[in-house]
C-alpha cells in the first residue's frame, strides 16, 4: 500500500509540474505573439536603418548607382570644414533649450491650474489643449505661416493696432527667425506634456495637500514642496521626449515654414540639411553622416540629462 501511495504521489506531482510546464509554455507563447510582430518592426525600420546609415557614411554614394567606393571617414572629416553644419547644430539646440523651458513653464502652469485649483470644465480644457498634437504638422506649419505673413498676418496685424503706420516685420525672413519657430513647435506639443503631468499630479495622495493646509503652507510653498518633487519622473520623461523629438524631427516645421532652411541658412538644422543634401544634392553618404552626427549627439544629450536629472531620493522637507 505504502508504494502504491507513493508511486501514485509522484505521478500526481509530474502531472502538476507537466500542467505548469505547459501553462507557462502557453503564458510565454502568448506574450511572444504580442512582442515579436513589434519587434521585428522595430529590427526593420529602426534597426536596421541605423546601421545602415553608419555603413553608407563610410563610402561614397550618389545613391543612383551599385557602386561604392569606401572613403573611410571622409564624410566627417568634411563635416568639420561645413560652416552650415555648425549653424544648424546650433540651431537645432536653440529649438532644444526654449522648446524645453517653453514646455516645462507652460506645461506646469496648466496642469496646476487644471488640478489644483478645481476650474469649471476642466476635462473639457485638456481636450482642447490637446487638439494640436493630433494635427498633422504640416498642418501645423502652413497655418503659422498664415501667422507670420508679414503683410496678411494675424500678428503683424495685431501689432498693428497699436502702432501708427503698418507693422509688415518678415518674421521668418530675418537672421533671428529661428526663434519665430518656437511657438508653432510649442503650440504643437504642449497637449503631451500638460496630459502626463496632469496624470502626474493626479497620482499624489491628497492627504499630502490636506496636510500641508492645515500646516498653513501656501499654494506657492506646496507647489515646490510637493507638486514639484512628485512629479519629477513625469518632468523627467517630457524633457527627453522634447530634447529627442527635437533632434530628430524639427526638420518637418523648418522646411514648411522656411523652406530650405530661410535666408542664409538662419533656421537651416540638422535634419534638414540631411534631406538637402541626400535628396536634392544627391550626397546619400554625406547624408547619412550628418544622420550619425545627429545619433551621437542625441545619445551625448539625453545620457547627459538623465544624469544631470537623476534623483535617488526626494525630501518633502
Amino acid at each position: 500500500m505504502k508504494e502504491r501511495t507513493a508511486a501514485a504521489t509522484v505521478m500526481t506531482k509530474q502531472k502538476v509540474s507537466t500542467r505548469i510546464g505547459t501553462a507557462k509554455t502557453k503564458r510565454n507563447l502568448f506574450i511572444a505573439s504580442f512582442i515579436l510582430p513589434t519587434l521585428l518592426l522595430y529590427l526593420v525600420f529602426t534597426v536596421y536603418p541605423m546601421f545602415k546609415g553608419i555603413y553608407l557614411s563610410l563610402f561614397d554614394w550618389s545613391g543612383g548607382s551599385e557602386t561604392y567606393n569606401f572613403i573611410g571617414l571622409a564624410n566627417f572629416k568634411e563635416m568639420l570644414d561645413d560652416g552650415i553644419i555648425l549653424k544648424a547644430i546650433r540651431n537645432d539646440y536653440i529649438l532644444v533649450v526654449g522648446k524645453v523651458i517653453g514646455f516645462m513653464m507652460m506645461s506646469m502652469f496648466f496642469a496646476v491650474a487644471l488640478t489644483r485649483f478645481h476650474i469649471k470644465g476642466s476635462g473639457f480644457y485638456r481636450i482642447v489643449y490637446f487638439i494640436p498634437n493630433v494635427l498633422s504638422i504640416v498642418v501645423v506649419g502652413v497655418l503659422w505661416r498664415y501667422v507670420y505673413n508679414p503683410n496678411l498676418g494675424f500678428l503683424n496685424s495685431l501689432i498693428s493696432l497699436f502702432t501708427e503706420k503698418p507693422f509688415e516685420f518678415a518674421w521668418l525672413g530675418d537672421k533671428w527667425s529661428i526663434f519665430a519657430l518656437l511657438p508653432p513647435s510649442i503650440w504643437a506639443g504642449i497637449g503631451f506634456t500638460i496630459i502626463l503631468l496632469v496624470a502626474g499630479i493626479l497620482s499624489i495622495p491628497s492627504s499630502l495637500f490636506e496636510a500641508a493646509d492645515i500646516d498653513g503652507a501656501s499654494q506657492w510653498n506646496q507647489f515646490w514642496l510637493i507638486t514639484l518633487p512628485l512629479t519629477w519622473e513625469q518632468m523627467k520623461t517630457s524633457v527627453l521626449w522634447i530634447v529627442m523629438t527635437t533632434l530628430n524631427g524639427s526638420f518637418v516645421i523648418v522646411t514648411i515654414m522656411t523652406f530650405e532652411g530661410g535666408v542664409d541658412n538662419a533656421t537651416q538644422v540638422m535634419g534638414s540639411y540631411l534631406y538637402m543634401n541626400a535628396f536634392k544634392f544627391g550626397k546619400f553618404s554625406y547624408g547619412s553622416a550628418i544622420g550619425v552626427l545627429i545619433l551621437v549627439l542625441s545619445l551625448i544629450t539625453t545620457a547627459t540629462l538623465q544624469r544631470l536629472m537623476k534623483r535617488d531620493t526626494i525630501e518633502l522637507t
